[in-house]
């Protein structure tokens, strides 16, 4: 007989025993017999069939359940040694007295799940097996779980550890498509092919599609719940190449699609690229079916997103337009329609306003976002142009740009006159179609009055480009007048640009050299009319360049063909105009970046702070040092400094304020010319002694003194 068998014989008496009658450490050795028994059960089993061999992880369990019987039998002796600290223990810790095997199992099993997350790259290489792909989904799936804190889902897998998750999706990122690939037996697509291979044409699709869908789904929550934008990018990236995965799941797609908008709307620059990337390949491939959609949701998004505009916001609004133009000429039919709705909608805003008249009404049309709609229209119709389709569309949106610049032409809405103005030179270049934009910016000149003196010195100058309307305050500024005409200066130069091959462009300018020529008469600031006078000498230098080439044709003004060959020659040979544009463009964008990264690096100093003194640390300064300066004078010159110092400490005081507002220079001035003349004779009417007579250099002196200071403020005047 065996010893196991004796040894369970032997025990068999004891079994019968009832269980209250048993010691700790009876029960304790009993239930480990047990144990022992089965496995000798087992042992006996195996010998007697003599062909299998005992599993690997039956080793780490019995050696787990080894440790498990070790810390039963030091808490049962615990009973014995310490029998208060058990009874303790008894009281306040029955969870460490009721020990379970199955809890010294936990940290085995994470173990194999880490292992088993480190052979899935080394298996998927080898062969991509459907159960091999259910494995990986089932266990992306948990780890997605963990992004959105869903305790609740059911998941085959759990994910605790930050490094397996990070693992395990960026396995995904970078192999999982090749391996789908692989598994469905589908042909790589040959280079330059722009039709997509869809997986619904393998035949291994049916069987695999579950899965497939369970990861396609991950792979949105996942975008969904991520927001650092690198590994936003990095999963962009990857959902970009499951595209014709998407494109064979509808629900899945939507929900991709709407992701997708999120992130081209509201993401960083590379985030927004390349959502838009995926975006257009979806609707290039499915337009009859998302494309409507799409436009729809991606213009409500733009319309959003556009509320508030600034240096930062700026550039991200002016991609969503270009894309959204690029989007928006996939498909002109569905493109007129979201057109011709949206272009009503705005010229219905500004009916409104135009007969209520009303605060809430003006606001409806002069804000951001309507702006913005108009910019995007116009973009719109100047990428798709030529097109029969849209081009109806151009004379109601002009319409509407043009009502816009009428509602309130008041000063303080020319900003927004000049953005209106520049959305109507974007239209006119590209759609070549004339539209009259030069009186808009030539009343400007007649309206102000640019010889006035600024109320205000402003700290820095004013950027055109992010505001709407100007203050009260920004009317009285000096640099409101210098963005002005510096405004002015680039608008008509381009739009003349738009026009400078034009056959009729000696007539197109005549207008505007008769404004600039008024201009430079009555305007005396010498920056203003130096910009103006170059503008008009290239204007002028044009027209004669036009007019000599229209001197040498040989055909009529009736004859449209050879007009426009002949407007096609002169463009590609350029003008004055043309040229002299090109390289003034470069300039003007060096000199914008420059102010971009000035004022980035002025952000970055921390600039001391100009503290002024009070009036008696002056006077105690004045005292201090009044000796140096002592003279053989009488007490007429002494009251005479004196009072010069107090006429000082005055000035000072008015100096420092004055930078805020020039206005009051002339008058101040005037009061220091009167001040002075009256300190003079104060010391004379106070003692009531007549003046002593002062020597001619003395005199001389003091004259030369006062004729310094007169021309020091007439040059700050002039500056």
């Amino acid at each position: 007989m065996r010893p196991c068998a004796r040894f369970l014989s032997s025990m068999a008496g004891k079994n019968k025993r009832k269980l209250e009658d048993l010691s700790v450490d009876e029960f304790m050795l009993s239930g480990f017999d047990s144990h022992e028994e089965d496995a000798c059960e087992d042992e006996e089993s195996t010998q007697q069939k003599g062909k299998m061999k005992k599993p690997a992880p039956q080793k780490t369990s019995d050696k787990k359940q080894g440790k498990a019987s070790e810390h039963k039998d030091q808490l049962s002796a615990l009973k014995s040694n310490d029998p208060d600290f058990y009874e303790f223990l008894q009281q306040n810790d029955q969870k460490l007295l009721n020990f379970d095997d199955s809890d010294s199992l936990e940290d085995e099993d994470e173990d194999e799940e880490e292992r088993m997350y480190h052979r899935l790259p080394s298996q998927l290489e080898k062969e991509p097996t459907a159960k091999l792909i259910r494995d990986i989904t089932q266990a992306f799936k948990a780890a997605v779980a963990t992004t959105k804190g869903d305790s609740e889902e059911l998941c085959r897998y759990t994910i605790s550890d930050s490094a397996v998750f990070n693992s395990l999706v960026l396995f995904c990122i970078k192999d999982m498509h090749a391996a789908l690939s692989k598994m469905l037996k589908l042909k790589a697509p040959e280079q330059g092919q722009k039709k997509l291979i869809l997986p619904s044409s393998s035949p291994r699709w049916q069987k695999n599609q579950i899965d497939i869908k369970m990861y396609v789904a991950g792979v949105v929550q996942l975008l969904s719940s991520l927001t650092q934008a690198t590994v936003i990018a990095a999963v962009l990236r990857h959902a970009n190449q499951m595209v014709p995965y998407y494109l064979c799941l509808p629900k899945q797609c939507r929900h991709l699609l709407k992701s997708l908008i999120k992130h081209w709307s509201t993401g960083e620059e590379t985030v927004r690229v390349l959502a838009f990337l995926a975006l257009n390949k979806i609707c290039r491939h499915k337009q009859e079916i998302y494309l409507n959609s799409v436009l729809k949701q991606m213009y409500i998004a733009y319309v959003k997103n556009c509320k508030f505009t600034s240096p930062n916001t700026l550039p991200m609004i002016n991609f969503m337009q270009r894309t959204l133009a690029e989007m928006y000429s996939l498909d002109t039919q569905v493109s007129y329609q979201h057109a011709f709705i949206y272009i009503r909608q705005l010229a219905i805003h500004l009916r409104n306003a135009i007969n209520l008249k009303k605060k809430e009404t003006y606001q409806s049309v002069y804000n951001w976002q309507y702006v913005h709609c108009l910019y995007l229209w116009c973009r719109v119709l100047s990428t798709i142009y030529p097109s029969e389709v849209l081009e109806p569309l151009l004379y109601p949106l002009c319409q509407v740009i043009i009502g816009c610049i009428k509602l309130v032409p008041i000063s303080r809405y020319y900003p927004l006159r000049l953005h209106c103005v520049r959305a109507i030179t974007l239209l006119s270049a590209n759609t070549k179609t004339y539209v009259p934009a030069l009186p808009f910016l030539l009343e400007i000149l007649q309206r102000e009055d640019f010889n006035k003196k600024p109320g205000r010195m402003s700290i820095k100058p004013i950027n055109f480009a992010v505001i709407l309307k100007l203050s009260k305050t920004n009317l009285q500024e000096k640099a409101y007048k210098d963005g002005l005409v510096e405004q002015l200066y680039d608008l008509i130069l381009e739009y003349f640009h738009t026009q400078a091959c034009s056959i009729g462009f000696p007539e197109l300018a005549l207008p505007t050299i008769v404004q600039l020529k008024a201009f430079l008469k009555e305007c005396k600031v010498a920056n203003y009319c130096k910009q103006m006078r170059q503008l008009l000498e290239k204007i002028q230098e044009n027209c004669s360049y036009i007019t000599g080439r229209r001197q040498k044709a040989a055909f009529g003004v009736a004859d449209v063909t050879a007009v426009a060959a002949w407007e096609k020659q002169v463009a590609v040979e350029g003008t004055p105009l043309t040229k002299y544009y090109s390289q003034w463009k470069k300039l003007r964008e060096k000199e914008i970046q420059l102010e971009i990264s000035g004022k980035e690096r002025m952000e970055d100093l921390n600039l001391p702070e100009i503290k002024r003194k009070k009036a008696e640390e002056k006077k105690a300064n004045k005292k201090e040092f009044k000796g140096l300066f002592e003279s053989d004078s009488d007490d007429d010159d002494d009251d005479l400094f004196k009072s010069k110092e107090e006429q000082g400490g005055s000035d000072e005081d008015e100096g420092l304020e004055d930078l805020s507002d020039l206005s009051d220079e002339e008058d101040v001035d005037d009061s220091e010319e009167d001040d002075s003349d009256g300190d003079q004779k104060k010391p004379s009417s106070s003692k009531g002694k007549t003046p002593k007579k002062m020597l001619s250099t003395e005199l001389k002196v003091v004259a030369e003194g006062d004729e310094d200071m007169v021309e020091d403020l007439e040059l700050s005047d002039q500056d």
